[in-house]
């Protein structure tokens, strides 16, 4: 970037603009937070005497906002560090401010002359480097921008984050006409790198692509539902998961939007559309009527206590939910689903499969079966009809759908799946106009809108060309799935694959059930172990492309091997494990962890065993094995003695109990991070760990960090000594089990699996505290985990784990 990034300001403190603040707090940017001063004073203020030229009046606004998004569920801040780097101000008192920073994103109420006004005044003190952005998430960008300077021209575009802005990968670029080209895509690279995003380009039409389809789309599924007499909960069941979408589905998602914002988003796209040939179905009589009905009776879904579509209700078991009758605008008990296709179908898991199975001609005239065609059906021929118009090229409008509204495939992935001329055909004998570049597409015997060589996608069908363009991966993309596809792995079993990530790397692939561990998985581990004696590589990735890293040890495997060898054999797996991951850390070449989603009990171990750990930032840690009745067995409380208590010990007034009384609340009540940061403030990452936000990047991260590793001259570290409270710190944290317990926290099961890990934290009940080896650890961490596998209690928390999929506590 030709002018660097390093400090931004948010106008506007709602709830987008305090979750963009929040993010790019995240990312490790300085944040100047601004919203407006008050017109007028508060009850609370009035009490307290304060005048509107009080700082706190004068800040009130934009106060409330970030105290909104430090209590947001799920939170908008990855952690405490992050909360500190956003400043609060106003737009009187610190307009002025916005001279120092080097990029202004406009979040204020979707109103032109509003956003008009605003950017006059940015224009007047900007610095002539300094980006101004909007997240308008429709005006047209040369709307708002008309009548302003060139300079402020050049360097005005939008960016259209998505709702909540920490979760959502979509950002909508909109560049206009007058914005300069590569200070767009300077922005662009450092909004997918440094906020982890992904970006698709738009046109500068109305909603651009995201909000424009899926608005016409939704209201197409609400008119079509209410139309054909289909109840809430039966459209729901058609238009989730069951065709790759969202459990969210329809009339659940507008419960979650919002009543109002819906009626509203529709509104104006009808306005603003009028040339659009599925424009009519944004004021659809039937969805019309109930969503005016509901705005009537103040019914705006989980905004308004939750009334909309669905209202929670106490039910005799627990939470239950009661459905809108669209009729009465009273609330009934919801029904059972019970569709033939629907049972048919429901246990295919591959999408394409499923859903033409689900289209086949013996399931026409099943009400599931046609619905699922009418939805489906609307939303390809729509996307084919409004990509030219919306967007530069189809793979930007699968992104977008994907990316901003969770789709498991966009529209042209969709048709791929299902046959492009299959469904074509279907459409016309449907009456759905198919779009004229894909007649044109399918005339010229292009049978496919991506292009497929040795199973990876390479290339999309351009409408402008006609022909396939080159699909471009980033340099820093590296895919799993598309190393298994260009060459044969180096060493593989059921549960673990071994790859070459080139340049002397490799890479440790786990690709069990869930990547649980399993003997399979360990062996894989020491088989690792041993090429790294090979002078031909320079270390080891551990990481995959899994939903998750690993949820931690097979507990059904574990079960088993205990039933059918005792604790001996039980025993033997453990000390395999715990030695295999001793051997990598003390191996001759660097081994490090590509960190994602959840990595939980035995699979946080493995991470924290290895000589590096390079996380995603959206990473879920957690010691979790006392949910089960267990403790960590595989060198976890181990590694938390050596990197959190020991430190602490060498300064002549370290003081071991805060540490290790903060490591035990931690692991006795299974507490799991809710973002890598969270994880470090926990323990789980130590200075040296990094935290990357692109997911995509994380394999080539961690491959660079291993090659930095080995270029400095890596040396393997030497035997720990850790350090043991003994008897004295023992005791001191059973007086915290017994508080725990007396406070309710902890039942009698818990408390024995508490002092179980207090145990081991203490490094046993030895008379004097002092140094030892690891190995006194990892022989305490052994001995207590197979002691608790063999009480009754542990193992009905296990079984209810496996069979219901809930801990047990008992």
């Amino acid at each position: 970037m030709d002018h660097p990034i390093r400090r931004v300001a948010v106008i506007g403190a709602g709830v987008m603009g305090a979750g963009i603040a929040a993010h790019l707090a995240n990312a490790g940017f300085p944040v100047l937070l601004l919203d407006i001063v008050p017109p007028s004073l508060d009850a609370k203020e009035e009490a307290k005497g304060l005048s509107l030229d009080h700082p706190a009046v004068r800040n009130r606004i934009v106060r409330q906002g970030f105290e909104r998004a430090v209590k947001m569920k799920p939170p908008a801040f990855m952690g405490h560090a992050a909360q500190r780097r956003v400043e609060l101000g106003n737009l009187e008192d610190d307009f002025d401010r916005l001279v120092e920073v080097d990029w202004i994103i406009e979040v204020v109420v979707e109103r032109l002359d509003v956003k008009r006004q605003l950017m006059a005044r940015i224009d007047a003190i900007r610095s002539p480097q300094t980006l101004v952005t909007t997240n308008t998430s429709g005006l047209p960008i040369s709307d708002i921008s008309e009548g302003l300077s060139d300079a402020f021209k050049a360097h005005f575009f939008g960016t259209h984050f998505f709702n909540p802005p920490r979760y959502m990968k979509l950002v909508e670029i909109i560049r206009g006409s007058d914005a300069d080209a590569l200070k767009v895509s300077s922005l662009a690279e450092l909004i997918v790198r440094r906020l982890g995003k992904g970006v698709v380009f738009c046109k500068d039409t109305p909603n651009f692509i995201a909000n424009r389809i899926m608005a016409v789309h939704g209201s197409f599924c609400m008119e079509y539902a209410l139309a054909n007499g289909y109840r809430f909960e039966e459209a729901d069941a058609v238009t989730g998961p069951l065709i790759g979408r969202p459990k969210t589905a329809t009339f659940r998602l507008q419960d979650l939007v919002g009543i109002d914002v819906a009626a509203h988003v529709a509104s104006n796209l009808y306005d603003a559309i009028p040339k659009d040939p599925y424009t009519e179905v944004l004021r659809a009589p039937n969805i019309s009527r109930v969503l005016e009905g509901l705005l009537e009776r103040g019914r705006l879904g989980k905004k308004s206590g939750g009334e909309g579509f669905y209202r929670k209700v106490k039910g005799p078991e627990g939470p239950a939910f009661e459905v809108l009758n669209p009729e009465t605008f009273d609330y009934e008990p919801q029904q059972k689903v019970d569709f033939p296709s629907l049972a048919a179908v429901g246990g295919i898991d591959d999408l394409g499969e499923r859903l033409s199975e689900l289209l086949a001609p013996q399931w026409q005239g099943d009400r599931a079966a046609d619905y699922a065609w009418a939805v489906i059906g609307h939303f390809l021929g729509y996307a084919a009809d409004v990509a030219p118009e919306v967007a530069y090229d189809l793979a930007s409008i699968d992104k977008a759908v994907r990316w901003g509204f969770g789709y498991d495939v966009g529209p042209f992935e969709l048709w791929d799946l299902l046959g492009v001329e299959v469904v074509a055909d279907r459409l016309e004998a449907s009456g759905i106009e198919v779009a004229e570049w894909v007649k044109e597409m399918l005339f010229a015997e292009v049978d496919s809108f991506y292009r497929v060589e040795q199973g990876w996608v390479t290339g999309y069908y351009d409408w402008r060309r006609r022909g396939y363009v080159d699909l471009l991966y980033g340099e820093h993309h590296i895919e799993v799935e598309h190393l298994r596809k260009s060459n044969q792995p180096l060493e593989s079993n059921a549960s673990a694959s071994l790859h070459d990530l080139s340049d002397g790397v490799l890479l440790l692939e786990f690709h069990s059930k869930m990547n649980a561990i399993d003997d399979d998985l360990v062996a894989m581990l020491r088989v690792a172990a041993e090429m790294l004696e090979d002078d031909a590589y320079y270390g080891l990735v551990i990481g995959n492309d899994g939903k998750n890293f690993s949820v931690g040890a097979n507990l059904a495997r574990a079960a088993e091997s205990l039933a059918r060898g005792g604790v001996a054999a039980l025993e033997g797996a453990v000390k395999a494990l715990q030695d295999v991951l001793l051997d990598l850390r003390r191996g001759p070449k660097p081994v490090v962890a590509a960190v994602h989603g959840m990595a939980l009990g035995g699979g946080l171990e493995m991470t924290l065993g290895v000589d590096r750990i390079v996380a995603h930032a959206e990473s879920y840690l957690g010691l979790v094995e006392a949910g089960v009745g267990l403790l960590p067995a595989g060198g976890g409380l181990r590694e938390l003695v050596r990197r959190v208590i020991s430190p602490v010990m060498l300064t002549p007034t370290g003081d071991p109990l805060p540490a290790a009384q903060r490591l035990l609340e931690t692991v006795a009540m299974a507490k799991v991070s809710g973002s890598a940061e969270e994880g470090r403030e926990l323990g789980f990452l130590g200075e040296q760990d990094r935290v990357v936000m692109q997911r995509d990047e994380l394999l080539y991260e961690a491959k660079q960090e291993v090659l930095a590793m080995a270029s400095e001259g890596y040396i393997a570290p030497v035997a720990a000594q850790l350090y043991a409270g003994g008897r004295d710190l023992l005791a001191a944290l059973e007086v915290a089990v017994w508080s725990l317990q007396q406070a309710g926290y902890a039942s009698e099961h818990d408390a024995l699996v508490a002092k179980k890990v207090a145990f081991v934290l203490a490094g046993g009940d030895m008379t004097y505290p002092g140094w030892v080896d690891e190995s006194h650890f990892l022989d305490l961490e052994r001995q207590a985990f197979l002691e608790l596998i063999q009480t009754p209690k542990t193992q009905a928390r296990i079984e209810h784990m496996l069979t219901t999929g809930k801990p047990l506590r008992n």
